[in-house]
């Protein structure tokens, strides 16, 4: 047998190498595992017990519950974002465009308006045409001020801006080469329409249109449904049942008031987003399709309606000096007819929107005042064609002795237009506030019962910890 040498040891004895567990792991392995297989070594030994398992599964209840919380907190509060939006930014934006757009097309007529009477023109007529100036130029600041306009609308504004000035300075060479006398007057006006027709009022069209597409995209966030709070709640609750099952079966013990109060909490949180969710999407729904779409139909028949009364004051202006692409007819009057069909379909459609009698009494007012303003036009247009400019002057601007113009019908028309717009603006902000108010507190009373039933919870299952000391 071979005998082998070892080496003295401190203090005389000898040294034996370390065998068996002891011994040193090779050169370039760690002495010990990581931080995480310790940490699920831990759990698993933890698993292996009653009450290591019930402390796994109150943090993970507890987690649930506030993770619960954390995504209604998170979706609600983007969804009232939207709908306060929809409220207070987005619809008062796009009703100014709107405003700009009916203000610009008013403009434009009052001034044709002012030019047939020429001397004669009224104090009413010229104070209306600056009043609609005042206020697309307001508008227009109000709308350049607005910190989330995107590129389309300030593309849009600065057009406007830079256009408006032109075209008024435009209107005052034509009013006062007409009060001369001087034929150049009606050039210098019709310049102006063109420069309205082709330039001011598709830049506010484009404006409006942009606006409104920014009010749909507020409505879209505002009324999505929150599908990871529903999913995360009902999940929550799923886990609190299977916990009590699980309870009951171990002990016989019916209910256990901290899982219970934890249930109750996140039930209730469940049941308010719903209830809540539901009954803003539905107010906010109302708005879209009783306020807003009304709104739409009425602002472009308000704005047709314009637009018919400054090509009938033009036919009168151009007797015949602007004809159509195909040199057939006159320009104007062609205009005049094509935009009173615009009228009377969207007035139409209006009636077929409006869903009470305070929306549909103004609406078949302008009906009537339809009917009387083309028979009005077609005598005036008759008279204008036999050459008698005269009586056809009086019977589209009208005077002391004769009220029945065809401007009288327009008046009508555009008052009755008015008071349907501001009715269906009145609608529109009662149901979307209405919507918005649904959501109101949500958001607190998430958080607040998501914080009660995570602590309830733990709360329990601590009671059932307790039962092992």
């Amino acid at each position: 047998m071979a005998i082998t040498s070892r080496a003295p040891a401190p203090g005389g004895g000898v040294s034996v190498p370390p065998t068996g567990p002891q011994a040193p792991p090779p050169d370039g392995l760690p002495g010990r595992g990581t931080a995480w297989a310790e940490g699920v070594e831990r759990l698993r030994a933890a698993a292996t017990t009653e009450p290591g398992r019930l402390r796994i599964i109150g943090a993970v209840l507890a987690a649930l519950i506030v993770l619960f919380g954390t995504a209604t907190v998170w979706e609600i509060s983007g969804r009232a974002t939207a709908a306060g939006d929809v409220v207070g930014r987005s619809q008062p934006l796009s009703a100014d465009a709107a405003s700009i757009y009916r203000s610009l097309a008013d403009a434009d007529t009052a001034s044709s308006s002012g030019f047939l009477a020429g001397a004669q023109e009224s104090r009413e007529v010229r104070e209306r045409y600056e009043a609609d100036i005042a206020n697309a130029s307001r508008l227009l600041v109000n709308a350049a001020a607005n910190t989330g306009a995107d590129e389309e609308s300030r593309r849009q504004i600065a057009l406007l801006s830079e256009q408006l000035p032109r075209y008024t300075g435009l209107i005052e060479q034509a009013r006062a080469t007409n009060r001369q006398g001087l034929p150049l007057g009606g050039a210098y006006l019709r310049y102006a329409n063109e420069q309205m027709t082709t330039q001011l009022l598709p830049a506010a069209q484009r404006l409006y249109e942009a606006e409104t597409g920014r009010l749909y995209t507020d409505y879209d966030d505002a009324r999505s449904w929150p599908l990871a709070s529903v999913g995360t709640g009902l999940l929550a609750l799923a886990a609190l049942a299977w916990v009590q099952r699980r309870n009951y079966r171990r002990t016989n013990r019916v209910f256990n008031h901290g899982l219970l109060a934890a249930t109750a909490a996140s039930v209730v949180v469940l049941l308010w987003l719903a209830v809540g969710h539901a009954v803003a999407r539905s107010g906010l729904s109302e708005a879209r399709s009783d306020g807003q779409e009304s709104l739409k139909v009425l602002n472009d028949a308000r704005i047709a309606s314009l637009q018919a009364r400054a090509g009938e004051n033009l036919t009168l202006v151009a007797r015949g000096a602007v004809l159509t692409e195909d040199s057939k007819s006159d320009k104007y009057d062609t205009d005049f007819t094509n935009n009173l069909e615009q009228l009377e379909t969207g007035l139409a459609k209006a009636l077929r929107l409006a869903d009470d009698a305070a929306g549909r009494t103004p609406v078949t007012q302008a009906v009537d005042g339809v009917k009387q303003w083309k028979q009005r036009h077609a005598a005036a247009r008759e008279s204008d064609l036999k050459g008698d400019y005269e009586a056809a002057l009086t019977q589209v601007i009208g005077d002391e002795q004769h009220k029945e113009s065809s401007g009288a019908a327009f008046d009508t028309v555009d008052a009755s237009l008015e008071r349907a717009v501001a009715h269906e603006q009145r609608e529109f902000t009662r149901a979307a506030r209405g919507g918005l108010g649904a959501l109101g507190g949500l958001v607190t009373g998430a958080a607040a019962l998501a914080v009660v039933g995570a602590a309830a919870a733990l709360l329990g299952i601590g009671r059932r910890l307790s039962e092992y000391r």
